[in-house]
């Protein structure tokens, strides 16, 4: 009677929770390696260079009019830009009125 319950458990553990958990570690890893030049992209999808680091935040500058931005570190999704393979979505709308 008790084993499907720890049968479960474990399945649960080892498909759900430690995966999850690796992902946070490796998300907290990167968060603290970043450095002055890196390029990232925040969970908003903005895109910048660091500019300075601090305890807690960084400021990133987005483009060539040197706009800068402070985020807190847990803000930044990927270190690198993320690109898509698939461009943006044809609007079938626009096809079907011609």
């Amino acid at each position: 009677m008790i084993l499907p319950f720890v049968v479960l458990i474990a399945v649960f553990y080892f498909l759900l929770i430690r995966p999850e958990n690796k992902k946070k570690k490796e998300a907290a890893k990167m968060r603290s390696e970043l450095s002055v030049g890196d390029q990232i992209t925040t969970i908003g999808g903005i895109v910048g260079t660091i500019c300075a680091v601090k305890e807690d935040t960084i400021v990133i500058e987005t483009s060539a009019d040197r706009v800068r931005l402070e985020f807190t570190k847990w803000a930044i999704s990927t270190k690198g830009t993320q690109t898509t393979e698939n461009g943006p979505a044809e609007d079938k709308s626009k096809d079907s009125k011609k």
